[in-house]
């Protein structure tokens, strides 16, 4: 079975002296579970996984009972440490204090009973996390799966991982699409803004989310003001609330829109944002075009192009902590602009013969980034970049 970098680093925590609680989080069907099941299995201890999926969420004495029994099973085994594993914990009203209260027990006890929490929904978690459990965790963010990934464990070609994205669930699919996409519709899509959103958040205005997402999506990769998707909206809602949708698909891991790059903040959190969606799956699954007829479509096939790039340097901005943006100054635009510790590069995405751009030159001339990058036509390969680690971009 594949096994993905982040399980070696979990391990390492495990098998270090408890200390803290370990909370592993990302979007739906990523592997989470899947490396879960991988660490106990190459853990020197015992371990119990237990989940809140079906557990109301006023039965804060689920979290209770669940850690006694880990006790109980620490004690049995005659071992010096064990494992108890939570998943979907966010689901539980007030969760935070009940695993603060328990974990500060076994501190104080001097009991080596090791945490793991897992959880689909990033902005849900660290909500709980800062609110009662400052000091007591690590965060692993586990992203969308990148291209090499999907391509070492399943042998996908860059074009059908533009198409397909990163869903290792669904590659069994990829023979049918009509299939591929009615599963990447009904349990990914459906699930998350049904459950993980709607069930979690108080949203107002459900069928205005699940708009805001799909036009989000038709728009992956373009700078769209919300004032325009408002005006597209049969249910039109203020400005404000549109962003805080936009604050929650982030949270779970399924669309964002991106800030212009500025040197003065209010002008970044005032700008009219360029949707990116963290999966291209996101955006073939709602789409009539179907593979490899799309690439057929220049204009479309660019555009599923430069939103895998984006959808990859995204998911590595949230694990490696590096600020994304765009940039544009009137009809003149940069596609990506990656900042990190004060330095910048700039990325422009070109899949037409035209390799042109007045964008890259005018950034260049404005602000004088450290490095400045072009991907497809006459510059670094898609293929090569769809498989580079973005933070090699700044050495």
């Amino acid at each position: 079975m594949f096994e993905r970098s982040y399980l070696q680093e979990l391990k390492r925590r495990m098998c270090e002296p408890r200390g803290f609680i370990q909370v592993v989080t990302g979007p739906r069907q990523v592997g989470k579970t899947t490396l879960i099941g991988q660490l106990i299995n190459q853990l020197p201890f015992g371990s119990m996984f237990v989940s809140a999926d079906d557990v109301p969420a006023a039965d804060r004495s689920w979290i209770r009972n669940s850690w006694s029994e880990a006790r109980l099973k620490l004690a049995a085994s005659g071992g010096n440490e064990f494992l108890l594993v939570i998943d979907e914990i966010h689901k539980i009203d007030n969760w935070s204090e009940t695993v603060k209260k328990e974990w500060d027990a076994d501190s104080f006890e001097g009991r080596a009973l090791k945490v793991i929490i897992l959880g689909s929904s990033r902005l849900l978690i660290q909500e709980g996390l800062t609110e009662s459990l400052a000091g007591r965790f690590e965060i692993l963010y586990l992203p969308h799966w990148t291209f090499s990934e999907m391509k070492e464990a399943f042998g996908m070609t860059v074009d059908q991982y533009i198409w397909y994205g990163g869903y290792p669930g669904s590659v069994r699919l990829m023979d049918d699409e009509q299939r591929w996409k009615a599963y990447i519709k009904d349990s990914l899509i459906e699930t998350t803004l049904s459950r993980d959103i709607l069930m979690l958040k108080r949203v107002d205005k459900p069928a205005l989310l699940k708009r805001v997402f799909e036009i989000g999506c038709f728009y992956s990769s373009r700078i769209v003001s919300l004032n325009k998707i408002q005006g597209e909206l049969q249910e039109r809602g203020n400005l404000t609330t549109l962003a805080n949708y936009l604050v929650l698909l982030e949270g779970a891991g399924l669309l964002t829109g991106l800030e212009k790059y500025s040197g003065n903040i209010i002008r970044k959190r005032s700008s009219k944002p360029k949707f990116q969606v963290f999966n291209n799956a996101l955006i073939s699954a709602q789409s009539n075009l179907h593979f490899p007829g799309i690439m057929a479509d220049h204009k479309a096939w660019g555009h599923m192009v430069e939103s895998a790039v984006g959808a990859h340097l995204l998911n590595a901005s949230f694990e490696k902590r590096f600020h994304l943006y765009y940039w544009n100054d009137s009809y003149n635009e940069l596609d990506y602009v990656i900042e990190l510790n004060g330095k910048l590069t700039g990325i422009e995405v070109k899949s037409g013969k035209d390799s042109q751009n007045k964008g890259m030159v005018l950034f260049d001339e404005t602000y004088h980034p450290d490095q400045l990058f072009t991907v497809g036509t006459h510059g670094i390969p898609v293929e090569e970049f769809l498989s580079t680690d973005p933070l090699k971009l700044f050495l």
